[in-house]
């Protein structure tokens, strides 16, 4: 068996895990979006509809991909998508008009959506099956690195030299993946065959009603929500900047997936992913109890609390989403994975699309305690769901809800 750290450092999943951290890096610049939209006069309904426009588009994507992933191929999925996040990201150097933001944002939607389920797929499998929660934790350490310097990076390149330079920063990056993704060797080659059928349609249906299909759409309610207003939350309390709560968020995840990953495989994916609910849900109170008590005049160190909320966060979402997905892998046949990778991700983005749209129209009309309360009961509310979860490890049986 090849020892773990050969694994990790070189070979394909070494260089997957390499271009997965420049594409997202690339992507995470746009983290500070919503302030640009501010600045251009937009609310925080119409920043809700630019960053959900990304998310939203993903929803039908993200399943059609999955579907066709193996008969078209995944390099030409990969390609599309590296190719959409450059063209994109260039595109927003150009433009003021917030229309023409979303539908970009849409473009970047799509990008993410083709890059993500193939090379989450092709990922899947180069990796053993008793070591899967493991690998894929350590894989999306990749993308977390990105959410950790993008932001700090970002905000460097917007108070020196404005929002293009951020942009411009954004081509470059994601220029990198794409030469990557046109080096990756090892690719599983398409197969040609029959397209989806109704069968598969009606298999895809009958995954969205299963226990960890709902969780997951829990747990991108809150990812949406939290990425899509922290930016603004900050500054209603006068905060200069929040780019310490993602690194935070993003060196938690990093932490317990490192130090703790093995736990998804040892004590199982319910015993991870149930505290994880529960810490979530915390973290969001957190952001709840500041916008309720907390106003810009009053001198309370509120930076503490923003890295404490992403610190539980981040280390929520470090074990929660390898758990969820570990699980997801486990109870579906190899032949239906790359749909189910599609349907898991679709489902996540519903919730992170109704996170960044109806929120944002929430805190215009009711301000952020109202709206953080909101998210936090409903975290709450996926939690107890949680306790329901049933583990099945064998992909043969019948899919487990």
């Amino acid at each position: 068996m090849i020892r773990d750290s050969e694994f990790l450092l070189s070979g394909p999943f070494a260089q997957a895990a390499l271009t997965s951290f420049f594409f997202m890096a690339g992507l995470n610049c746009f983290i500070l979006l919503p302030l640009y939209v501010h600045r251009l006069g937009g609310t925080e309904g119409e920043i809700g509809i630019v960053q959900g426009a990304y998310s939203a588009i993903g929803i039908l994507c993200q399943p059609v991909v999955g579907l066709w992933l193996d008969r078209v191929g995944r390099r030409a999925f990969m390609i599309l998508g590296v190719v959409l996040l450059v063209v994109a990201s260039a595109c927003f150097i150009v433009t003021q008009s917030l229309p023409l933001l979303a539908l970009l944002r849409a473009l970047q939607g799509i990008g993410f959506s083709t890059f993500f389920v193939a090379n989450y797929v092709h990922v899947v499998g180069l990796v053993p099956v008793e070591r899967r929660g493991w690998a894929l934790g350590i894989y999306g350490l990749s993308g977390f690195l990105g959410t950790a310097l993008a932001p700090i990076a970002g905000e460097i390149v917007v108070n020196n030299l404005g929002f293009r330079w951020l942009f411009l920063l954004a081509v470059l990056l994601s220029s990198v993946a794409a030469l990557l993704v046109a080096r990756t060797r090892g690719i599983q080659p398409p197969d040609m065959g029959a397209g989806p059928g109704l069968e598969m349609f009606r298999d895809g249906l009958e995954d969205v009603l299963r226990l960890h299909m709902a969780l997951a759409f829990f747990f991108g309610l809150g990812t949406g929500a939290m990425f899509t207003f922290m930016p603004t939350f900050g500054e209603s309390l006068g905060v200069r900047s929040v780019a310490l709560y993602y690194t935070a968020y993003a060196v938690a995840a990093m932490l317990v997936r490192v130090a703790g990953g093995n736990l998804i495989d040892v004590r199982g994916r319910r015993a991870t992913i149930i505290p994880s609910m529960f810490i979530q849900a915390s973290s969001v109170a957190i952001l709840a109890i500041l916008a309720s008590l907390v106003r810009p005049h009053m001198a309370v160190p509120i930076v503490p609390f923003l890295i404490l909320a992403g610190l539980l966060a981040g280390g929520g979402h470090g074990f929660l989403y390898p758990a969820l997905s570990a699980l997801l892998m486990d109870v579906t046949p190899e032949r239906r994975r790359g749909g189910a990778v599609g349907i898991f991700s679709g489902v996540m983005l519903v919730g992170q699309t109704l996170g960044s749209m109806i929120f944002g129209y929430v805190a215009h009309a009711f301000g952020y305690a109202v709206m953080w309360g909101v998210v936090t009961f409903l975290l709450s509310a996926g939690f107890l769901l949680s306790q329901r979860l049933r583990e099945r490890r064998a992909a043969s049986a019948p899919v487990a809800g």
